[in-house]
This record gives structure tokens, C-alpha cells and sequence, in this order.
């Protein structure tokens, strides 16, 4: 029960001689084309958040909301996604995907309010899902062993330049069309996807595979949304407030529900076994909390270039731009591949972890004012995720085993997403809840920056109500960085267990 050697279809078996599928390289421009879509939707829509707040009057739980749909809905389905992939067809996974995602994207772009907005980010979510565990699927289908990490690497540089860039491209958009136009640019890259898929990618699949769990996904994704929602209503509502409360016990109690199915069912979405694995849970806290302070980092850095230092959205989006730079710079020249097997896992995901924690608190520090330290966070932090992402992905691959690999896919993704979602629903709620905490009494009680300063009646409250939001946003970024570093720490210590276990008689 093997996982290549069942595999069916036109692409030659991994592991051969010939190096592979002989369209090897052009298949995999087509799947990063696709990954880069879904990627960029993660973090484009934070620089539209200024006018989403003027024109749809949306608060900034709203505007989590807008976001976190995508990223939850995801997330939840990321593991059954790649388990349907397995068993039915990656290539027919891929089409369904490219084509949910771009009607998801049709409607989004004429969305009316924030309810029609968050419902079609949610639909852009299922279809986002189906791509990023196939595309990871088929790479790792159509290269063999001599040919496999390089492929990986190149598709994990893209990754990180879709989620890192989003700000830039979605600041470009704005700056010259109306807020509509980041979710209309996907028309033509979903189209093209889809004939370059279905011309040029092999049909692969493993028979044997496990069937789909449904109510495992759907408890996935309960789980989350309610934990989740509990984080962003909390400073609105009060933390010990009923609505507050109820959502964060329901969201805890199916998220356990989802952990007790899974562990007695032949099939599960996501093997509770694996978690007995040092190596294993020690990658997953790390990809987490990686994504964790990326994901909300962003958020917040786009924000404060807009609302506290003034920039428009395309100056902002141009201003985020070395943190991808850097990361795709790093990855695709190779510099931590090589540093990989010099310092091994623990100390190479330790090292890239307390740059990125570094990078936060640069930020938090010296970004207050101006752009110059703020620049030299986000060098530093995009070197930190260049050095700390491929190890983590490494890790978690090494640490399943190979007829699961679909689901591996799929548990990667799922730490980007759920630690972005987490990200932004975290410190976003600490920037909430410091903002409101420091607002003069003209503006108490406002849901967001820009009503708060129409709220203000004088320009010493105006300026309060910025300081306000500045030092909310410093605050969070000292918790994010606090949080990645201590992250680091605990992925290092349980990847080196698990490594002298690994060289003991009694690890068998």
C-alpha cells in the first residue's frame, strides 16, 4: 500500500533513471502559477483595508473577517483536500480548484457589503485549498530523488514571494483602479492555469488511498472558525462576555471532537500517531508560529504604513516589498539549503526563528516614526523566514511516511494558513485592545482607526487617537515577536530529541 509505485497515469514513476516527467520543469512553472495566485490572495487584501473601511463602513473585526475566511476555510480543508487528491486524480483536483477559485474571485470583485465580501473569500477558500495541496502533490510526483529538493526548493521561493508580495501588487492595483481589481486580476491567471493544466500536467492518483474524511474537515474547520471568532470579538465584546465565551467553548470542544474521531477511525484526515513524533510536533509548533508572525506581522505593517506614517497604497504595498525580495532571493540561490546540512534542523529553524523575532522587534522599535528601521526589520525578518521555512517542510515531510504524502502536503499548508489566520486574529486583537485602551475620551469607543479620528473634535485628539493606534500596533508586534521566538526554541529542543532518539537501539 505504497504510494508511487500505486500511483496511475502518464507521468513516469518518480525515482526513475530518466529524471522524471520530460515536461518536468514547464509543468512545474504551470503549478507555481497557480500556487502564486492562491498565495498572493492571503495578504493582497491588507492593503485595501483603508478603503474597504471608507467604502463598505466595515469595522476592523469586519475587516479580519474579510480576511480570516479565506485562510480558515482553507485551512480546514486543506488535509481532505489532499486526501481526495490521492485517491481521485491531483489533475482533477487542480482544475476544480483553478476553477472555484476564479468564480470565487468573479464574485468577490462585485461583492455589495461586508457579508457578500466574506462569503465569497470563504468560497475562494475551497478553491484554494484543492490547489496548494496538489501542486506540492504533483511536484513531488513528476521529479525524481536527484532532482526532487531543488524542485521543492523553487516552489517554496514561490510560495514565499506570494505571500510576501501581495501588498505590492495589491498597492498597484489600487493606486489606479477601484478596490474590486485585486480580485479581478485572478480572471486571467485562473483561465490560463486551467488550459495549461489540463494540456501539459499528468493525471496521477493512488487507488488504494485512503477515502476522504468529510466530518473531519468539517469539524477542522468548526473548530477553528469558532476559536478564531472568539479572538477578534474579544475586545469588541469583552473577553468574558457570553458571545465571546460561548464561541471560544465551542470552537475547543469540536477541535477536541475532531482530535477523538481521528484517532479511532481507519481512515483519518490527519493521523493523531504522527503527533507522537518529536520531529513531527516540533515542525508543526515551528511552521505555526512562523506563519503566526508573517501572516499578522503584514497585517499590521500595512496598516501602520497607511494610518500612522501616511502612505498611499501602492507606496505601502512598495514599502513591504524587501521582506519578499529577501526571502525569494535567499531561497532561490540556495543559501539555506546549504546551511541545512551544516547546521542541521534544530539549530537551522532556531537560527531562522530568532531572525524573525529579531526582525518584529526592529520593527516595533525603531518603525515608529519611520521607515528607516522599519526597512531593517523586514531585511532581517525575511532572512529569518528564508532560513527557518524549507528546514520546517523538511521536517514535517521527513517525519510522515511516503504513502501519506498527500496528506504531508496538506498538513504543511494547513500550518501557513491556520498560522496566518491565527496571526492576524491574535495581534490584531492585541492591537484592539491597547488602541482602545489609549483613546481620549472623544474617540472611546470607536471600532477602527478611521472612525476614531472622525470621532475626534480637535487636532490634539487627533493626534492622540494616532499615537493611540501606533502604540497598539508596537505592542503587537512585541507579542508576535516574543511568541516566534519562543517557538523556535521549543521546535529546536523536540527536533534535537528526537534526533538522539533517532540514534539510540531503543528509538526502534
Amino acid at each position: 500500500m505504497t504510494a508511487s509505485t500505486a500511483d496511475t497515469g502518464p507521468a513516469a514513476p518518480p525515482g526513475t533513471a530518466s529524471g522524471g516527467h520530460p515536461q518536468r520543469w514547464l509543468i512545474l512553472a504551470v503549478i507555481c502559477l497557480a500556487q502564486l495566485t492562491v498565495l498572493l490572495d492571503n495578504t493582497i487584501l491588507n492593503v485595501a483595508v483603508p478603503s474597504l473601511a471608507r467604502e463598505m463602513d466595515a469595522t476592523t473585526a469586519d475587516i479580519q473577517w474579510m480576511i480570516n475566511a479565506y485562510s480558515l476555510v482553507q485551512s480546514g480543508l486543506l488535509l481532505g483536500a489532499g486526501s481526495a487528491a490521492d485517491r481521485y486524480g491531483r489533475k482533477k483536483m487542480l482544475v476544480a480548484g483553478l476553477a472555484l477559485f476564479g468564480v470565487g474571485s468573479l464574485v468577490a470583485s462585485m461583492a455589495q457589503g461586508a457579508g457578500q465580501l466574506i462569503a465569497a473569500r470563504a468560497g475562494m477558500g475551497v478553491g484554494g485549498a484543492l490547489l496548494m495541496t496538489t501542486t506540492l502533490a504533483v511536484v513531488v510526483q513528476i521529479f525524481d530523488d536527484t532532482e526532487r529538493t531543488k524542485a521543492i526548493g523553487v516552489w517554496g521561493a514561490v510560495s514565499s514571494l506570494g505571500f510576501a508580495a501581495g501588498p505590492l501588487i495589491g498597492g498597484g492595483l489600487l493606486e489606479h483602479f477601484w478596490w474590486g481589481s485585486i480580485f479581478l486580476i485572478n480572471l486571467p491567471v485562473a483561465l490560463l492555469g486551467l488550459a495549461a493544466v489540463v494540456w501539459l500536467v499528468p493525471e496521477s492518483k493512488n487507488p488504494t488511498g485512503d477515502r476522504p474524511d468529510l466530518l473531519g474537515a468539517l469539524l477542522s474547520t468548526v473548530g477553528m472558525t469558532g476559536v478564531v471568532f472568539a479572538i477578534i470579538s474579544g475586545p469588541e465584546h469583552g473577553w468574558t462576555s457570553t458571545r465571546v465565551l460561548l464561541s471560544a467553548f465551542v470552537g475547543v470542544a469540536v477541535l477536541t471532537g475532531f482530535a477523538l474521531w481521528e484517532r479511532h477511525i481507519p481512515y483519518p484526515m490527519l493521523d493523531m500517531h504522527f503527533f507522537r513524533n518529536r520531529s513531527f510536533v516540533g515542525a508543526v509548533a515551528g511552521g505555526i508560529l512562523v506563519a503566526f508572525g508573517m501572516g499578522g506581522s503584514l497585517f499590521l505593517l500595512t496598516q501602520h504604513l497607511q494610518f500612522v506614517l501616511g502612505y498611499d497604497a501602492l507606496d505601502a504595498g512598495l514599502r513591504t516589498a524587501p521582506l519578499a525580495l529577501v526571502i525569494v532571493a535567499l531561497n532561490l540561490t540556495g543559501v539555506g539549503a546549504r546551511l541545512l546540512p551544516k547546521l542541521g534542523t534544530p539549530l537551522t529553524i532556531v537560527t531562522g526563528m530568532g531572525l524573525l523575532a529579531l526582525g518584529l522587534a526592529l520593527i516595533a522599535v525603531l518603525g515608529a516614526d519611520g521607515y528607516g528601521g522599519m526597512l531593517l526589520g523586514l531585511v532581517v525578518m525575511g532572512a529569518g523566514i528564508a532560513f527557518a521555512m524549507p528546514a520546517m517542510a523538511n521536517a514535517i515531510m521527513s517525519a510522515i511516511p511516503p504513502e501519506k504524502a498527500g496528506v504531508g502536503a496538506g498538513v504543511n499548508g494547513t500550518l501557513t494558513e491556520c498560522g496566518n489566520g491565527l496571526g492576524v486574529a491574535v495581534l490584531g486583537a492585541v492591537l484592539n485592545s491597547r488602541f482602545g485602551s489609549l483613546l481620549p475620551a472623544a474617540a472611546a469607543g470607536a471600532g477602527s482607526l478611521p472612525a476614531a479620528v472622525a470621532a475626534a473634535r480637535t487636532p490634539e485628539d487627533r493626534a492622540a487617537v494616532r499615537d493611540a493606534f501606533a502604540s497598539g500596533v508596537e505592542t503587537s508586534q512585541l507579542v508576535g515577536a516574543a511568541a516566534v521566538l519562543a517557538g523556535g526554541v521549543v521546535a529546536a529542543l523536540l527536533l534535537r530529541r528526537a534526533e538522539r532518539s533517532s540514534q539510540t537501539p531503543s528509538a526502534a
